[in-house]
């Protein structure tokens, strides 16, 4: 990728996670009882069909990795788990009574934090309480994120025994200096343990989480940490750019200096080599820096159009509804959006006060449906079209003008109903995604909000 390009399209921009964007949602009109009616009529309307989605956020990290921008509570004290588990358990019952039928879950992902920072037993006391009010789907995809360095062969057991078959470790980087620098210690031969122990147990799809653009991370380094990655060969790869965003996720992000960072020309060529490296032993590129075998679920998905973006990242199928539970979790009802407390204490405190511990959100307004389905589309298939009536807006001409450049720069094809990403323009999606968030377009912000593009 040229230099150029980097240089013109490298800018700040969301990862589109969701349309609108968090900090475009409209908390003036949301309320509490908005949200239980949208997700109510929601699961209505696709429980039986489709089933639910689950995220389950648990915080607690012995140790804080510098480079994370999750919500989290360090400590090494294990007396906080019960008391977490019971919470998210009782937040669970609130949203049953909000569904008129036994809910059918089809994804559970368990996220953090670290979710092997809790017991095995803890973990299945979990597990074994959101099931026995549940029906699980016949396709379900239970995952989790494991930490190489913690994740034993009595929780890939205890995970397995209730239906999880996919599991994720963050691995980073492998080089040394690199992973000081992140707080993130671990050798080589932990992951390889931890990955064969998953397969030994029969764990059908192991991921590995690597990231690009990290503080003193060089060329070299990224192609260390790929060939070691080809080894092992997980069957799903999450590799992805390092968001620098210290006024947003705090002072352990101000662990080390702007000037450790490589530069956004260095990033992109540690993404190109390591993105030929995987190509060379069967990788597939899905949506936006991912990669997976032809065997995995992912890229299955991909082949078949079922690719989906969430809050969870990339997901192998969709569901209309998805419950985020535990401390600042987020849930999506496709008509809305709605996020928890993030501070724990009053996640406990509301909770005892038998309310369902949200505290922001957005409904979606008609024409916020209509881009949501075109960036959905730009970001899990570099393409979307408008040839149905119900998928064309009044702003669309502006929004195809602003890509003019990019379609004179060999990045993108427009055409009278559709718009086409080309391979040379896929690193530049969030640009794309961009001329046609209509909020963003409305109103820049003053301050800058999101990591950078490239």
């Amino acid at each position: 990728m040229s230099r150029k390009l980097i240089n013109k399209y490298n800018i700040a921009g969301p990862r589109y996670t969701s349309y609108p964007t968090v900090p475009y949602w409209d908390s003036a009109t949301f309320s509490l009882e908005r949200w239980k009616s949208s997700l109510a009529a929601s699961f209505k309307e696709s429980n039986v069909n489709e089933g639910l989605s689950l995220y389950i956020h648990l915080p607690f990290c012995e140790s804080l990795c510098t480079f994370c921008g999750c919500n989290k509570r360090i400590t090494k004290q294990h007396s906080v788990e019960s008391p977490y588990i019971k919470a998210v358990l009782k937040e669970w019952q609130l949203y049953l009574e909000l569904f008129d039928e036994k809910p059918v879950i089809k994804e559970m992902h368990l996220g953090g934090g670290t979710p092997t920072f809790f017991s095995p037993e803890h973990l299945k006391l979990l597990i074994n309480g959101i099931l026995k009010d549940s029906e699980i789907a016949k396709n379900h995809e239970f995952s989790f994120e494991g930490h190489p360095n913690n994740t034993t062969r009595a929780h890939l057991q205890a995970l397995y025994d209730v239906g999880f078959r996919r599991v994720s470790y963050g691995v980073q980087d492998y080089n040394e200096t690199v992973q000081k620098a992140i707080n993130r210690i671990q050798p080589f031969e932990n992951v390889k343990q931890a990955t064969d122990l998953a397969r030994e147990i029969g764990y059908t799809s192991v991921g590995h989480d690597i990231i690009f653009g990290l503080p003193h991370q060089t060329v070299a380094h990224v192609k260390e940490t790929i060939l070691k990655t080809k080894a092992l060969l997980p069957d799903r790869l999450a590799f992805y750019s390092y968001a620098h965003v210290p006024w947003i996720k705090g002072s352990g992000q101000r662990g080390y200096n702007e000037s450790d960072l490589p530069s956004p020309e260095l990033k992109r060529e540690q993404y190109e080599l390591g993105k030929a490296l995987l190509a060379e032993v069967g990788y597939h590129e899905i949506g936006m820096d991912h990669f997976a075998l032809a065997t995995d679920s992912l890229y299955k998905s991909m082949v078949s159009g079922n690719l989906h973006r969430n809050f969870m990242g990339y997901t192998a199928s969709k569901t209309q509804a998805m419950v985020g539970l535990g401390v600042s979790s987020i849930s999506d009802s496709w008509y809305g959006f709605a996020q928890n407390v993030k501070h724990l204490e009053t996640y406990y405190d509301l909770l005892d006060e038998n309310k369902i511990p949200v505290y922001r959100g957005h409904i979606l307004n008609e024409e916020d449906l209509i881009i949501r389905k075109h960036i959905l589309n730009l970001m899990c298939q570099f393409k979307t079209e408008w040839s149905q009536n119900h998928l064309y807006f009044e702003e669309l001409p502006k929004a195809l003008s602003q890509l003019s450049e990019m379609e004179e720069d060999g990045l993108l094809v427009i055409k009278p109903n559709s718009i086409e990403i080309t391979e040379k323009g896929q690193p530049f999606v969030r640009n794309v995604c961009m001329a046609f968030d209509l909020l963003l377009q409305r109103k820049k912000p003053d301050v800058q909000l999101f990591s950078m593009t490239v």
